[in-house]
């Protein structure tokens, strides 16, 4: 229970009544301001919020229950106390149906309102971890979760949802931690096929024979530990959407079968001998160059051309900086639910650091860094510290690129070192794949 950051606005036209409330609620460790009428209130309500308004009923010219109407439309979520020396129950039964918390009789008792008042912070508190709850079980699935200002980010936008309607083969590219499978189904959700599966797979994760199986499914006895028939993914995802990421890791022979079933619209469980028609939507992602790939013969130009019918490229966190100040409120938000933790913030330092950081493992880096300060920080403001990353540097020119690819090589070898160079541990501390963190180990020619 926060008091100091508890706002109270006390309104009575008695100046010993504001002092003498003031001064009992200042001891007892709120923030408190006064009003010495209904105008001054209203007024200091259009700009300031409050969280409880301790309000006197009879006053001249606006009386307490004008100001607890103007509460209700100004600042609905703020609690209003009417107090009065003349309780009587029709006026009792007013102030609650306009929306009064509850009353007070005066002369007032500093206990009472003591009491009264930490049952309604108390109150308020459970509100707004259920708000923070509901908000985090809901459908996280739409373009509006994604936290964006930058026109980058609004233009794919305009392409995915352009493209949700449409049957058309979607491909999303972009670095790794840029959001790709919360894009893929996000368009999902907005498509027409929003009622059926989506079905999310890793190419990147399994062997070319597990990878296999796991897309195309498996008869009894296909090969060894093959003790029952599978599904796959496409027949899971029937009538829905298959999401296949980091489709630039699949083998030369998995390109061929995955080509076939597109074009086809039919597949082979393996050991099978039936072929299965299937209608889904695939959507395909990377943070690999296929033109690339292609050039140098390990990604077959047919599929490529088969997947890249609408390309959408989300951009990475360090070309859209502007988005950094809500994400990381988001996400701190977020934080306090799954933590229990009361966290108010960070600091104007932190927050310059993490704008200024050039964020290699983009939004689930950032993500990943302020859990870490969620469960490491002491008080309810996360310092520059808590974070885990190379502050030295942070406070250079602007801009600058060399500071910044210092501090990021200087970050990887740190996590590096710290999980014994086990490269699998590393990636997931940094937020990116092993493949990125590999790529990384070359371009900055980092040795154990």
């Amino acid at each position: 229970m926060n008091k100091k950051k508890t706002r109270i606005l006390v309104v009575d036209d008695e100046e010993i009544v504001r002092e003498s409330l003031c001064a009992w609620l200042q001891e007892d460790g709120y923030s408190v301001e006064v009003a010495p009428n209904g105008g001054v209130a209203i007024e200091r309500m259009k700009s300031e919020p409050w969280a409880i308004l301790l309000v006197d009923l009879k006053m001249p010219g606006i009386d307490g229950l004008q100001v607890l109407e103007e509460a209700r439309k100004l600042q609905p979520d703020a609690f209003v106390i009417i107090m009065t020396a003349y309780a009587t129950v029709d006026t009792a039964v007013k102030a609650i149906k306009i929306g009064a918390y509850d009353y007070l009789v005066k002369p007032l008792r500093p206990e009472e309102l003591s009491s009264m008042l930490e049952r309604l912070i108390a109150q308020q508190e459970l509100m707004r971890e259920n708000l923070l709850l509901k908000k985090a079980l809901k459908r996280q699935y739409s373009f509006q979760n994604f936290l964006s200002k930058s026109k980058k980010v609004q233009d794919v936008f305009d392409v995915a949802k352009a493209a949700a309607d449409s049957a058309s083969t979607i491909l999303v590219l972009g670095e790794s931690g840029t959001g790709k499978e919360l894009l893929a189904r996000a368009i999902h959700e907005e498509s027409p096929r929003r009622t059926g599966p989506f079905v999310a797979v890793s190419c990147a994760a399994l062997t070319e024979s597990l990878l296999e199986s796991e897309l195309f499914g498996h008869e009894k006895g296909a090969f060894t530990g093959a003790a029952s028939q599978k599904r796959g993914k496409f027949e899971q995802a029937q009538g829905g959407t298959l999401f296949l990421d980091e489709i630039g890791d699949i083998s030369p022979k998995l390109q061929v079968d995955l080509l076939r079933a597109l074009e086809e619209r039919r597949f082979y469980r393996v050991g099978g001998s039936e072929p299965i028609d299937v209608d889904v939507r695939i959507i395909a992602a990377t943070n690999r160059d296929l033109k690339k790939a292609i050039d140098e013969g390990t990604f077959r130009d047919d599929l490529y051309y088969r997947l890249n019918v609408i390309a959408i490229t989300l951009p990475p966190l360090r070309e859209r900086k502007e988005d950094i100040p809500m994400l990381v409120e988001h996400f701190v938000e977020q934080l306090c639910v799954e933590t229990g933790k009361r966290i108010e913030g960070v600091s104007t330092e932190t927050m310059d650091f993490l704008v200024g950081y050039d964020w290699p493992g983009n939004v689930r880096e950032l993500k990943n860094v302020l859990e870490r300060a969620a469960v490491l920080v002491k008080g309810p403001i996360i310092e520059p510290d808590d974070l885990g990353l190379p502050v030295t540097g942070a406070s250079d020119t602007e801009g600058s690129t060399e500071s910044l690819r210092e501090m990021e090589r200087r970050h990887i070898l740190k996590v590096l070192n710290e999980q014994s160079w086990n490269v699998t541990r590393s990636a997931q501390a940094l937020g990116i794949d092993r493949v990125t963190l590999y790529h990384k180990i070359k371009k900055y020619d980092l040795r154990e």
